[in-house]
């Protein structure tokens, strides 16, 4: 499952280079994509602004002892080391970072890049080129969540890759650094009895 999985969210990010921003000849700012289709950025600005807002204040875990750092971003993670392991992408692969739930079927990537994307443009571009992939997926959640002082756009995902329901839950976040997607995953009908260590993981989420 892990594998098939994996490959899902790998295509999920690869649209980010095939999305280009242009402008109309009547001053309207679109963004077009590789297979021809197109739409308002100002649409996708409305939308944004319908996003709620979560007013809790997340912090991380007083167990989460270690520290994972991008090379690529200023940029870290906090983890339970205890309880996660991981290790560092292939070369070729877009993750930089795997983890893994120790003894579990839970996982998460921290996939980074050095382009600057509005969080709310790139939440949508994940959802768009997943449906690629899993063509019944859904939104499920988004909100926008204070996490360690930084506002970060947390989006849960829900679909079948080749027979497998999964769900797909993490947090996009963007700096005049570059962006970051870190996401856990599992089956859908596991969530629910991770969803405490999902929380925990993703809230370990620093910048640096």
């Amino acid at each position: 499952m892990r594998k098939i999985i994996l490959l899902g969210i790998i295509l999920t990010h690869s649209i980010l280079q095939a999305q280009i921003h242009a402008i109309t000849d009547t001053g309207d700012e679109v963004i077009l994509y590789e297979d021809g289709s197109w739409k308002y950025l100002k649409n996708e600005t409305v939308e944004a602004k319908q996003i709620p807002v979560n007013n809790k204040k997340y912090i991380k875990d007083k167990k989460a002892t270690f520290l994972v750092k991008s090379k690529n971003l200023n940029i870290g993670i906090w983890i339970n080391p205890k309880s996660w392991s991981f290790q560092k992408g292939e070369e070729g692969e877009d993750a930089e970072f795997i983890f893994e739930k120790k003894g579990g079927d839970l996982y998460a990537m921290l996939i980074s890049e050095k382009v600057t994307i509005p969080i709310e443009n790139l939440v949508d571009i994940a959802y768009e080129n997943a449906k690629k992939v899993s063509p019944d997926i859904k939104i499920v959640k988004k909100e926008y969540r204070n996490v360690n002082g930084l506002q970060v756009l947390l989006m849960q995902m829900a679909g079948t890759i080749q027979g497998i329901k999964f769900t797909y839950y993490g947090y996009y976040y963007s700096n005049k650094n570059g962006t970051i997607q870190l996401l856990t995953y599992t089956g859908a009908n596991l969530f629910n009895d991770y969803f405490n260590d999902i929380e925990l993981f993703l809230n370990g989420l620093v910048e640096l």
